[in-house]
């Protein structure tokens, strides 16, 4: 046996039959030679107790030096008890970050996930995923690549944090099916873009423009009925759009004054309301054969699309700045400002965490503001009098 250099590889002559030239330095370092003239390096190493060939690469593409650098590899992993041809095995069959997404979408988002977070996924996954790394193989992505999506969505910083959460969430599952290794996430350290809350509440004036613009959209018939319908009791009960959208009459009790919701974002939810809630119900038409409060065009069908119809109504508001979540924290901080706490806030919204709630804390002080100048107003009179 001698050593396995370039020159000893070129020179072995091909015979009838495939026979294997093992090297003479490294024990279990060979060539395996084929009758068509094919030249592969391999490794014969025992793990576990059971002997086993593995192929190491090609002769031409893969250099002798190369190869035996890779099979002293090899020989190391084996002798510690690691199985470095599962490794190639499950390289080789990593699927694509493409396919990852799919049976992300199939296997996990499909089943555990409500429809509206079904399809920020699947956006994420089909629009920003897939277009830039579908085509690599999922075992091979780095933190680097994962950082460089990132910085590419700059522009965008509240999509690009919502695909890195996403990605997050991919390759995490990708460790529980067995495509990565545990902890190799390399979404870990990438740092998210700061975003910047945006609240809007409306004012005691903006709320009689919206309502009087409601009330005269509603005398000329210049909007449908149930789109109408569907902003009144997104402004008087603080339900989010879905909630108000989904609803249908068996959920509905006039007499408890309550929705009980089987489902909402936070799980079965129970809301209250007040008696101007239930004329406006009692005033919506209840159509035979359609169990939706807020109808659609078609029989038995729901509205679907309000934004549309909103952005009209906003506009002609003079609030076109105004989305229809915003109407949801405007009934927060009315409450507030009628006295309630941030704990019978969070129960009247149907936040699961307190956290969610303590985004409201800072509207709270206003009434305390209003104190404290009250006073040291008082105070200040009765020491300087009236200050011209």
């Amino acid at each position: 046996m001698t050593k396995l250099t370039k020159r000893t590889v070129d020179l072995v002559l091909v015979t009838e039959k495939m026979f294997i030239l093992w090297d003479g330095e490294l024990r279990g370092f060979g060539l395996r030679v084929y009758p068509n003239g094919r030249k592969v390096y391999i490794v014969k190493c025992r793990i576990k107790g059971q002997q086993r060939f593995i192929t190491i690469g090609q002769h031409g593409p893969l250099t002798a030096d190369q190869a035996r650098a890779k099979a002293y590899n090899i020989l190391s992993e084996a002798k510690n008890g690691r199985d470095p041809a599962r490794d190639q095995d499950q390289v080789r069959k990593s699927p694509t970050m493409k396919e990852l997404g799919e049976r992300f979408l199939t296997d996990y988002v499909a089943v555990r996930c409500k429809p509206t977070t079904q399809y920020e996924y699947r956006r994420s996954v089909e629009l920003f995923i897939s277009p830039k790394i579908g085509t690599r193989k999922a075992s091979d992505i780095e933190r680097k690549d994962i950082s460089e999506l990132h910085h590419d969505m700059r522009k965008t910083p509240y999509q690009a944090n919502r695909t890195l959460g996403v990605l997050s969430k991919m390759f995490n599952l990708a460790e529980v099916w067995g495509i990565r290794p545990d902890h190799s996430n390399p979404c870990l350290h990438v740092k998210k873009y700061p975003e910047q809350k945006r609240e809007r509440f409306l004012s005691q004036q903006e709320y009689v423009a919206l309502g009087k613009t409601l009330n005269d959209i509603e005398r000329e018939g210049s909007e449908t009925k149930a789109a109408i319908n569907a902003i009144r009791l997104l402004i008087l009960t603080g339900c989010r759009l879905g909630e108000i959208m989904t609803l249908k009459w068996n959920y509905v009790d006039l007499r408890s004054r309550e929705f009980r919701l089987p489902d909402s974002k936070t799980g079965a939810k129970l809301v209250h309301f007040g008696e101007i809630v239930v004329d406006v119900l009692k005033n919506i038409e209840r159509i035979e054969g359609n169990p939706w409060v807020i109808t659609g065009r078609q029989e038995g069908a729901r509205l679907t699309d309000l934004q549309h119809p909103w952005r009209r109504i906003r506009a002609r508001a003079g609030l076109s700045d105004l989305r229809i979540h915003d109407l949801r924290h405007s009934y927060a901080s009315g409450a507030l400002a009628l006295g309630e706490g941030l704990p019978m806030i969070g129960k009247l919204l149907g936040h699961s965490q307190v956290q969610t709630t303590a985004r409201y804390a800072h509207l709270a002080n206003d009434p305390v503001k209003a104190a404290a100048g009250k006073v040291s107003d008082s105070i200040g009179k009765a020491i300087w009098g009236t200050r011209g």
